[in-house]
Formats: structure tokens, sequence, C-alpha cells
């Protein structure tokens, strides 16, 4: 299992994501409604958007696991989940700002597509003591990979079901045509989602990376213990300077 590092790919993502603030300061409009407040919009959706879509490209990659046994799959799919709770993280730290401000409360617990979300991210909050209640390496990654497959078929049926919901609260920003939204607004939505998009990816490549240079370090030390054990150790000792010589 060896992945490298992207090299464009952060550059891009910082391109993009700066280009997206800028939109949203300086060119899209205050919402009629809710004035400025409305503007983190553009960072609590799209954040619910890769996060969402991170857990569908994750059970995909687990089911190219199960197929193949691959061991390089298996850690595309835990990092996929692990990047997108984090993201799950800021999507309900901005999504509770938002109601505060708009609502007066931090979470209204009758609205659905907030509810379904917080269940959404508390049922992948379990993948990782399921994963690691098991201490065999292949049994562990199959699991986790049917966890993975399950909680990622679960993701679009919940939101589906949200979608035919009554919502009396929560806006929806997608439910006509042109999704509510001024060609400015759709411009820098746009814009911001390329950017978190790219940040996820970018976020998940170097995770990726990191892991298999802590593996290769890993190889390596338990090769040079090896080497030690067979044939003693190869560095020569420092001579010590014999007593009394001036």
């Amino acid at each position: 299992m060896s992945f490298k590092a992207p090299r464009i790919l952060p550059a891009l993502t910082v391109v993009t994501l700066a280009a997206g603030f800028i939109l949203v300061f300086y060119f899209a409009p205050n919402d009629a409604d809710q004035g400025f407040i409305q503007k983190i919009f553009y960072l609590h959706v799209p954040l619910a958007v890769c996060a969402l879509v991170g857990f569908m490209v994750a059970a995909v990659q687990a089911i190219l696991h199960l197929r193949s046994g691959d061991p390089g799959w298996d850690a595309r799919s835990y990092v996929s989940i692990h990047i997108s709770v984090i993201l799950g993280v800021a999507v309900l730290i901005t999504g509770s700002i938002w109601a505060r401000a708009s609502w007066g409360k931090w979470f209204v617990w009758d609205e659905p597509t907030l509810v379904s979300f917080l269940i959404v991210f508390l049922l992948y909050c379990t993948y990782y003591p399921l994963r690691y209640a098991i201490e065999d390496r292949e049994r562990q990654a199959r699991y986790a990979s049917v966890f993975a497959i399950t909680a990622g078929a679960f993701v679009p049926l919940n939101f589906l079901a949200v979608r035919l919901a009554e919502s009396l609260v929560h806006p929806r920003v997608f439910a006509t045509a042109d999704g509510g939204l001024t060609p400015k607004m759709t411009v820098t939505f746009l814009v911001c989602l390329a950017g978190m998009a790219l940040l996820w990816q970018t976020l998940v490549r170097f995770e990726l990376a990191a892991k298999s240079t802590r593996a290769r370090l890993a190889r390596l030390r338990r090769a040079l213990d090896q080497d030690a054990v067979a044939g003693g150790s190869r560095i020569a000792p420092v001579p010590r300077r014999a007593s009394g010589a001036g």
C-alpha cells in the first residue's frame, strides 16, 4: 500500500477556497430576510454536501475492498469516513451558529433535516469503536467494509426521506428549479462547493500519504530490529578513552 502526497491539489484548493470567500463577502448579496448571517450558508451547505458524498464514496471503496481484498481500498474507505466525520463536526457547529442567529435556538429537534444529519453523524461515529474492537486485521477490515457499505446505503435513503418530509423550519435551498438563489448567489455557492470538495480530496490524500509513510517506517524498523537480533549490531561501539592518557 503506497500513496503519494499531492502537489498541485493543495494550491488549487487554497485558490478556489479564497476565491469562494471573496465572492461571499464582496459579490454575493445579503439575503432579504436573514441579512448578513445568511452568508454562513456558503460554508455550512458545502460542508454538509461533501461530508455526505464522502460517506457514499467510502461505501464504494469498501465494495472494491471486499471484491479485491486489496488493503489499499480499506485504507481509502477508512480515511474517507474519517475526513467526512471531521467535516460533519464543522457542519453541526456552523448549523448551530446559523440556527441561533436565525431562530434563537442552537438546535431544533422537530426539524427533520437537522435531526437526520445528526443521526447520520452519530452512526458514523460508531465506526471507530466497531473497527478497533476487532484485533485481527483482516476481520477488522472486512467488518469495517460491511459497515461502510450499509451506512453508505442509508445516507441517500435518509436524504430522500427528509426531502419528502414537510419541513417547517429549515430552508429548502434546492426545492425549486433555480434553487431559490439569485444568479450571484448561485455562482458563489458553486465556487464554495468546488473549493470544499477540493479540500476534502486534499485532506484525504494527505492522510493516506501519511499513513503510507508511517507503514514504511514501521517496516523499516522491524527489518532493522531483525537484522540486529540475527547478526548483532552493525554499529561499531565508540572506544572509551584510556584512563590517564594525555
